[in-house]
């Protein structure tokens, strides 16, 4: 297992022009991270292309892995055309994977109105999905890279939603992007969502979120959860998930790959990351 961050944990530093992605490499060295997830997020590596050789540089110059790269996709467009269209751009950002050096991407899949999310609407579009997944996986095998899907988005986000979706693909280089607080968006227990998943995981995001009932707004710096519960970004280790239990069952089912922190609280996000990146490292030594 290789623990480290990914660059989303420090977006609002970025967005701030306190740190730029290059700044974050060092610094996810210097708290002691062994791998770094890009994510675009304050910047923008199809219209800043000197960034991805420059990225690559800096993880090698101070000794990361470059893990995953991160990108934003949605599949259900008014027509075939808008599909392929699409397709041929997340295309694209496998190419920039490739430049990158990584063996994984994530890209999304689809996206809905909550009010559209239901298991009809996705069993209608499951098909189209998966042929758009397939195609962008093949054209990634090219590379030796495997693309996944993250539960993500209230739309693609419960995990047998992710598994029904991985198997329609049918491509050994399509799996998941597992992020363990991500299942609570949808009112689906951690616990639960990761013992489905995690034999699917090519990436697994630790997460952590304070959960509020309906019944209990706690009004500003909350959302909402497709049920009406309130979530709120923690400190990974910090807030309402059973982080111990998530990581045994992690541990216990032998995955051995990439583990990112993504913070996301209300807390500064250099010291929200690091503490995470602390409390994690220590549960997984200790379960």
């Amino acid at each position: 297992m290789k623990l480290g961050i990914s660059s989303y944990s420090l977006s609002r530093a970025i967005a701030a022009q306190e740190m730029t992605i290059l700044d974050v490499i060092e610094w996810v060295k210097k708290i002691g991270g062994e791998h770094i997830e890009i994510v675009p997020s304050g910047f923008d590596l199809n219209q800043q292309p000197e960034l991805v050789p420059a990225i690559r540089r800096k993880a090698e110059q101070v000794g990361i892995d470059i893990s995953n790269y991160t990108v934003r996709a949605n599949f259900v467009c008014e027509d075939v055309a808008g599909i392929k269209e699409e397709i041929e751009r997340v295309k694209r950002e496998v190419d920039i994977a490739n430049a990158l050096g990584v063996k994984l991407m994530r890209h999304d899949v689809a996206s809905r109105p909550l009010e559209q999310c239901s298991i009809v609407h996705f069993l209608k579009d499951l098909p189209i999905l998966a042929e758009a997944c397939r195609e962008v996986a093949d054209y990634a095998s090219e590379f030796g890279i495997t693309t996944s899907v993250e539960n993500h988005g209230y739309y693609m986000q419960a995990s047998e939603r992710v598994e029904s979706l991985i198997d329609a693909v049918g491509r050994s280089n399509f799996k998941t992007t597992l992020d363990i607080g991500n299942f609570m968006c949808v009112d689906e227990n951690p616990i639960r969502g990761v013992s489905n998943n995690i034999g699917l995981a090519s990436m697994v995001h630790l997460k952590d979120f304070y959960l509020r009932s309906k019944h209990r707004n706690p009004g500003q710096g909350w959302f909402g959860t497709a049920g009406g519960d309130y979530l709120r970004g923690a400190i990974v280790g910090q807030g309402d998930i059973d982080i111990r239990e998530v990581l045994r069952i992690i541990k216990a089912s032998g995955y051995d790959g990439y583990i990112s922190i993504e913070f996301e609280g209300l807390e500064d996000c250099r010291i929200g990351t690091e503490y995470g990146f602390q409390n994690a490292k220590r549960i997984w030594d200790e379960v």
